[in-house]
């Protein structure tokens, strides 16, 4: 009998004396205070909670130290799965497994929910097992356990790699059953989950014994150690489950305790393709009349159904039109006559709503250094074209063996893996549609598999747990003033900020490096934020605070430069188990192609003869002034800044026309003739080149000033009508264009260097149509032949893409992922024989 026969055979038994209720409706529901709350509160929930979704699509899962981990991320709503485009910095860590530390992060720049980029692994990387995962700022409100996570390899050459142990001594195995309780006197199914040492599934077989000692079923995995028994627990029984071992040796599991009172929830998906039936059994007791218990029907937030059971009835069943879910994962939950959560049960419903991604060659076979050229085509489910943003990896197929093809894609990650914590096992099976089981296996993960999105107490409470971490539209510089002793500052601080981007290639014209001026005050606490920032590469980030007559007692904290914490939440597996023919190949192949690549580095540095060059002198520009030439300047230095406690009494008496009145904190300046109807007009002060008041002026240490450039009348003039009394420009130390910024951290000061977005570089695949500038002819056995990020089909659901083979005579697979606007995915394959 197949398990959808069966299944449905055991859940119909004795179904005739089961109410059938029509309670249930989509959005609109009878008039009842707890329902009519429950309904506001969850909603209001939601709105205050939004989920936010990402997916890394990369190249391969296995590399060399030196190689490119080439990849792009896709983010989307976690509600309804629309194309995400609130934030804008998707965040990418490699981490090491074995010394749980980051190895390499990468801010990447988010533009229309679609963020390309890439990883470039060090030449000392250490071989092992890595982690990607990938998530936003907002998302550092949930669990980690809903970070995009992968599993990469590293291999070094000469080394073996590792190996997977063939039997393992014992499997941890839990016990769940269905709803979440056993009651005493109801048919109940259990359902269980071995996983060995390596975290993945295993094979277990064993049968179940009463406090009696009388024997009450056999029960056997049938799918990646997962299986499933039905059984009718006693009262006053007590149940141990005996699992046998590879040793021959049997380990004992208690099962849950039975409860003498309570309720049973089961959920049949499988036997009616229009209807889930939802059965409700209990042995409650109420002294209201009116007690009911409460069925509520959510997909990722979203309220489907809900039902109300009297609870004078002990047994019920509750048909749910499936078509008024959306795709995914369903939760039903069920509530007692005390208004509190009992029971629940996960479900996956299934519309095959999503993109076909069709990949057609333009010929069946193709020779060494030939081109490939591709049409992909993406229709919905009836056939019609689907316009949808992809990303293609072509990869040999015998430098990397597809070692899993049920691992994780785009669909399974979107639809099932993003809504469960804990590790799914090749996730990808659910969804082929050559498993002709995957639905019955799909509902057998969903009776194992955790999901603990929200917490039903802080719905109920309308206490959502407060959002820490905002919606990034740009980079982000937050932290904290503290003194010293990381006591309260006691007030407002007041902060510049001065942002210098260093050169590298893209900027390397002989222009002054790239700067942001930025002002703000820190709040009462000392707690300050920067948002919505735009910087690329490197760049030196100079934090000067402000507060009183110094700033001695002020200590600056960025939370950018915090080491990321590491929590493993989905322990990966160790995925290098290709044969030792396969492995040589992938070593020898890949390094004798990295070598070829340097080597050619290495011949571009060519040493050039000497020759003379006349040109006028280059003088420096700084970036800091709009003006050519001052009316006057005050160069600071040891001498005439030693005892003074502010700009102003540097100044003062060293230019004509600058009169200053007043001392420390208390001075004021003009310069002469600055006056109209209203009397004096205060000149303008700017700090390297930023406008500031009078006050930031004179909370400028002088031991920090470079020089002070006075502006008069015309020379003022291109500061504009707020230059009326003049321009007072204040050039600090750190500001020059040669100032070494980290080699010097003064009082109330914070310098580092920091990551900006990651410059996305262009995968290199050699056209081979075309005659090489240098004429050189290297071999070519590149293990990625080649990869692009930005594949859009346009309104007729197609687009074309063209690549060259290598000198290999090895397969090509080819996958495409992608979504379209509305958070349809998609995933295509095709294989390529090269000849």
């Amino acid at each position: 009998m197949s398990p959808r026969k069966y299944l449905s055979k055991w859940l119909l038994t004795g179904s005739s004396c089961l109410l059938v209720l029509s309670l249930f409706v989509s959005f609109r529901f009878p008039a009842d205070d707890f329902l009519t709350r429950l309904l506001d509160l969850f909603q209001t929930y939601n709105i205050q909670r939004p989920v936010e979704k990402t997916y890394l699509h990369t190249d391969r899962a296995v590399y060399l130290p030196g190689e490119t981990i080439w990849l792009k991320g896709y983010l989307f709503g976690g509600n309804i799965h629309t194309a995400d485009t609130i934030s804008k910095v998707l965040y990418v860590d490699l981490v090491d497994v074995a010394a749980r530390k980051v190895w390499l992060r990468a801010q990447l720049r988010a533009v229309d929910s679609y963020a390309p980029g890439q990883l470039t692994l060090s030449d000392s990387l250490p071989a092992g097992l890595y982690q990607l995962r990938a998530y936003t700022n907002f998302m550092r409100n949930e669990s980690e356990a809903y970070y995009f996570t992968k599993s990469i390899t590293v291999l070094q050459p000469n080394e073996p790699t590792a190996s997977v142990a063939s039997s393992i001594s014992k499997a941890d195995v839990q016990f769940m059953p269905e709803g979440g309780h056993l009651v005493a006197g109801f048919d109940g199914r259990v359902a269980f989950k071995a996983v060995g040492a390596s975290g993945r599934g295993q094979t277990v077989e064993g049968f179940v014994l009463s406090s009696q000692k009388d024997t009450v079923i056999g029960f056997a995995s049938t799918h990646l150690g997962m299986g499933m028994f039905g059984f009718k627990p006693e009262a006053g029984q007590t149940y141990t489950a005996f699992v046998k071992q590879t040793d021959g040796g049997f380990t004992t599991y208690p099962l849950p305790a039975v409860l003498p009172q309570g309720a049973v929830l089961q959920a049949d998906n499988l036997s009616n393709k229009d209807n889930l039936k939802v059965y409700v059994q209990h042995n409650k007791t109420s002294a209201d009349p009116n007690a009911t218990l409460t069925l509520l029907a959510q997909t990722r937030g979203q309220v489907i159904q809900a039902a109300k059971i009297p609870l004078s009835r002990k047994t019920g069943v509750v048909q749910l039109p499936k078509k008024q879910f959306p795709e995914g994962i369903a939760q039903l939950t069920l509530f007692d006559e005390t208004n509190q959560p009992v029971c629940e049960r996960l479900v996956f419903i299934d519309h095959n709503d999503r993109i076909n991604v069709r990949i057609e060659p333009s010929k069946d076979t193709y020779h060494p250094r030939q081109k490939v050229e591709l049409t992909i085509t993406t229709t919905d489910i009836d056939g019609k074209p689907v316009p949808a943003n992809l990303s293609l990896a072509a990869v040999d197929d015998r430098l990397s063996p597809n070692l899993d093809s049920n691992r994780a894609t785009i669909t399974s990650h979107l639809l099932l893996s993003s809504d469960l914590t804990g590790t799914v096992e090749q996730p990808a099976y659910y969804f082929d549609p050559l498993n002709t089981d995957r639905a019955s296996k799909l509902d057998l993960l969903l009776m194992t598999q955790g999901w603990r999105r929200f917490i039903w107490s802080d719905v109920l409470a309308g206490t959502p747990p407060p959002t820490k971490f905002p919606v990034e539209r740009g980079l982000s510089l937050t932290g904290q003033v503290r003194k010293p002793n990381q006591k309260d500052i006691g007030g407002v601080v007041k902060l510049n900020f001065i942002l210098t981007q260093e050169y590298t290639q893209e900027y390397a014209t002989g222009t002054a490096p790239r700067r942001q001026f930025l002002m703000g005050d820190t709040d009462e606490q000392g707690n300050f934020g920067a948002f919505d920032l735009d910087f690329t590469d490197t760049t030196t980030v100079l934090i000067q605070g402000t507060k009183g007559r110094a700033n001695r007692d002020l200590v600056i904290s960025l939370d950018q430069l915090l080491t990321p914490r590491v929590t493993l939440v989905q322990p990966p597996y160790n995925p290098v188990e290709f044969n030792a023919d396969e492995y040589a190949e992938f070593i020898r192949r890949t390094d004798e192609y990295m070598a070829i690549e340097r080597q050619i580095r290495n011949n571009r540095e060519v040493m050039l003869k000497a020759v003379t060059v006349k040109a006028k002198k280059y003088v420096e520009t700084d970036s800091r002034k709009i003006y050519s030439n001052p009316d006057a300047t005050v160069k600071f230095d040891q001498l005439n800044t030693s005892g003074r406690q502010n700009i102003l009494e540097v100044i003062q008496s060293r230019i004509a026309g600058v009169q200053v009145t007043g001392s420390g904190f208390s001075a004021k300046v003009q310069i002469r003739g600055a006056a109209n109807f209203g009397g004096a007009i205060e000149p303008l002060f700017v700090i390297d080149g930023m406008p500031t008041d009078l006050q930031g002026a004179l909370s400028i240490s002088v031991q920090d000033v470079d020089l002070v450039d006075v502006l008069k009348g015309a020379s003022a003039a291109i500061y504009g009508s707020r230059a009326a009394g003049g321009v007072i420009s204040i050039l600090t130390k750190r500001g020059t264009p040669n100032y070494e910024a980290t080699k010097e951290a003064a009082p109330g000061t914070l310098v580092a260097k920091l990551p900006g977005y990651l410059p996305v570089k262009e995968f290199y695949a050699p056209r081979y149509d075309q005659k090489r500038p240098d004429g050189a002819d290297k071999p070519d056995y590149r293990t990625t032949l080649f990869w692009t990020p930005a594949i859009q089909t346009g309104a007729d659901g197609k687009a074309t893409v063209s690549f060259f083979t290598s000198d290999a005579r090895n397969p090509v697979r080819i996958q495409v992922e992608g979504a379209n606007i509305i958070g349809m995915p998609g995933v295509g394959k095709q294989t390529v024989r090269v000849e």
